[in-house]
């Protein structure tokens, strides 16, 4: 049965997590979420996968995120550090990530720096600096600005101007209600705009760690030809933050590549729930 836990890091960060584990010694499955996102995406997964018959399946809210609250700094070294801490607490040497957007990217990061330490990776919608697009290209280029804003925001929070309460959000509750209202009626439109709305996830997330988590997406990876494990990457065919094609150009430099088409914008768990599980399963039970 799955369980909530919580975990101290070494600089003082509580950490909120979900275990489910099984008898004996397992390989263990580590959900990353995405960007201003929580553990709670995952639970629609965790529900329905048959991976409980092999893996422990561990699910955790990243710093700065869900109940693992913080208003310290945030960024690709806390989270990686993050993970390495709990993963050698919970006494677990190598694991299976799995990441979606900017878990995709923390689970490419930590792959890279700890080789070792991974079975295998699985990448849902990775965000590549080579292939934004866009809004997201704009973005990235005037990141200068994005952290001049962050740190005029860390500023005024150090006065005491910062909300005194930010509430937590169910995704899961969120997803289906999304997929009532939207996707079941064909209207991919109205989805898109309530999915790329920073003042929907603002009401929920600091808004300092927001921009932050804007600068950490768009940092460059490097090593990715580097990548020994076995990686699955489930790439959206629809358009929103990068190209498509360009995704699957950077991520084929992975020698051991197996490369996805999903008919969905960015956000596959929502959209499409039983066909990334599907694709998962059949991935990670031949590791």
């Amino acid at each position: 049965m799955e369980a909530s836990f919580r975990f101290t890091t070494l600089g003082g960060v509580v950490l909120h997590y979900r275990l489910l584990r099984g008898q004996g010694s397992r390989p263990v499955l580590v959900l990353l979420h995405g960007m201003a996102s929580n553990l709670t995406r995952w639970s629609e997964f965790v529900e329905h996968t048959n991976l409980k018959e092999k893996y422990d399946i561990l699910r955790v809210d990243l710093r700065g995120h869900g109940e693992s609250f913080t208003r310290s700094r945030i960024g690709m070294e806390q989270w990686t550090r993050d993970l390495v801490e709990l993963l050698a607490y919970l006494g677990y040497e190598r694991t299976v990530l799995v990441g979606h957007s900017l878990g995709a990217n923390v689970a490419l990061r930590f792959a890279i720096a700890h080789p070792n330490r991974i079975v295998g990776a699985c990448l849902i919608d990775p965000v590549l600096t080579e292939a934004l697009r866009g809004q997201a290209l704009w973005l990235r280029r005037l990141s200068w600005l994005t952290r001049a804003a962050v740190a005029l925001l860390r500023l005024a929070n150090g006065f005491g101007f910062k909300r005194a309460h930010i509430p937590t959000r169910d995704l899961r509750k969120l997803d289906e209600q999304v997929r009532k209202q939207f996707l079941s009626a064909g209207n991919e439109t109205d989805f898109v705009k309530r999915y790329t709305s920073p003042l929907a996830d603002i009401k929920h997330f600091p808004t300092a760690h927001y921009l932050q988590e804007v600068i950490e997406i768009m940092r460059p990876i490097e090593g990715i030809e580097r990548l020994t494990m076995p990686v699955l990457v489930l790439v959206s065919q629809a358009v929103t933050f990068t190209d498509t094609e360009k995704t699957k150009a950077a991520l084929a430099r992975c020698p051991h590549v197996q490369i996805a088409s999903l008919t969905a914008y960015h956000w596959p768990l929502t959209e499409k729930p039983v066909e990334v599980r599907t694709a998962i399963e059949n991935w990670a039970m031949k590791l």
